[in-house]
């Protein structure tokens, strides 16, 4: 799963579970997001990891804003 699916899939959980704007989501960081779908996860398996600060570090590296 390329990053944007996984970001638009992550987004929409976001959007729908939790009420969130795409600004809310894009200004969470992965623990927050993490560990609020755990919480509303229970037990059940999350559909997708939150990424690894070194994931986002690669990807700004390769996606830069500017």
């Amino acid at each position: 799963m390329s990053f944007a699916d996984a970001a638009a899939r992550l987004a929409g959980l976001a959007g729908a579970l939790l009420g969130w704007s795409p600004d809310q989501f894009w200004r969470a960081t992965p623990a927050e997001l993490g560990a609020v779908l755990t919480a509303l996860a229970g037990d059940a398996p999350l559909p997708l990891p939150p990424p690894s600060r070194e994931h986002i570090a690669q990807m700004m590296e390769a996606f830069p804003d500017g």
